[in-house]
């Protein structure tokens, strides 16, 4: 039996209660003193201060929960990880959450609309609040947490019906590309989009086609990426296989991952980009940046769009009366290799 283990007693977790007996003052006093309250003596709170620090004192979560009616929780909903935008907004939620004292409770993760248990688990783990990054909130879903005093906030979507959201200019967005690929020459345009009627996605093909047909051109092939680096690269091998004046000559994927797919199959079967078809995306992820892709894309202002979600979000925790609201934020145009020069 090794001697050096600690006694029972020294391995129980320190509580208000034991604070307050070793203090000899009563439990109220500790949590007062802890929390820096000036009816205390500094001398009695700096000696409890050092007293919990000595024990390894931290606050119960559960119990402020109970008292305050808050537990300090933000459930978080994001899309598929194999996207790596949600691995971005997973990070960044992370990071500025805990700058404001809140702590991220992944609620859902992957493709698809939020389901009913997905919002009784809102609930169930007692959230203060929920961001939303990748999917639509259902009318039930809505009721639950409306109901129980529970806001919600979307990011990097549209709220058709319920809630607050922030999202990126992406008809704006659309519409650059399509200028950008009609400046650099092109006149035959191809779209790889997404067959999931999310709200991004319909807005960056509406974006890009009405600027199109303002200046007289069609969308001459239009195919299913699925959101996926596989979806695009079939995508991109369809496009390659194709007689060449029934190419397009200028491809707009709906969101990098997609873009990335098709540059692959494009360039593996024998087509050079951009010098036979220039390719642009959306989003600007990190992998878009690397040379062996060098994409021009449109980069959504995610930081700043997580910021302005959490701002509405804890605008709503203190008011739940407040009106939704839809934020709307500026992406920008980074122009890369992806797309041929300037003509002339």
């Amino acid at each position: 039996m090794n001697d050096a283990s600690p006694p029972a007693a020294s391995r129980q977790r320190a509580t208000i209660v034991t604070l307050s007996r070793m203090a000899g003052v009563a439990p109220s006093t500790i949590s007062r003193a802890l929390k820096g309250d000036t009816r205390i003596s500094a001398e009695t709170r700096a000696r409890i201060a050092a007293l919990a620090q000595e024990l390894g004192y931290t606050p119960n979560a559960l119990a402020r929960t109970l008292s305050s009616g808050r537990s300090g929780l933000i459930g978080l909903v994001l899309g598929p990880s194999t996207h790596p935008i949600y691995t971005e907004m997973l990070h960044e939620a992370v990071a500025q959450g805990g700058e404001r004292g809140m702590r991220m409770l992944m609620i859902h993760a992957g493709a698809g609309p939020i389901e009913d248990k997905t919002a009784e688990a809102l609930l169930q783990y007692k959230v203060d609040g929920c961001l939303i990054t990748s999917a639509e909130l259902s009318s039930r879903a809505a009721a639950v947490c409306a109901a129980n005093g529970v806001p919600v906030v979307m990011v990097n979507r549209v709220a058709r019906e319920h809630g607050s959201a922030v999202a990126c200019d992406n008809l704006a967005g659309g519409a650059e590309l399509a200028a950008l690929l009609m400046a650099r020459g092109h006149c035959r345009f191809g779209m790889v989009n997404t067959s999931s009627p999310t709200s991004t996605a319909v807005e960056r093909e509406q974006g890009f086609v009405r600027h199109l047909e303002q200046a007289g051109h069609k969308l001459m092939l239009r195919l299913d990426g699925q959101s996926t680096y596989d979806g695009g690269y079939e995508a991109g091998r369809h496009i390659a296989a194709l007689p060449p004046e029934e190419r397009p000559d200028a491809i707009f994927a709906v969101s990098d991952i997609i873009a990335m797919g098709v540059l692959d199959a494009l360039r593996l079967n024998g087509l050079r980009v951009p010098r036979d078809v220039s390719v642009v995306g959306f989003d600007d992820i990190p992998a878009a940046a690397r040379p062996i892709y060098d994409l021009t894309t449109v980069a959504q202002p995610l930081k700043a769009m997580i910021r302005r979600g959490l701002d509405l979000l804890c605008a709503r925790m203190a008011d739940p009366d407040l009106p939704d609201e839809a934020v709307t934020l500026r992406g920008k145009l980074i122009i890369r290799g992806s797309v041929r020069p300037v003509p002339g």
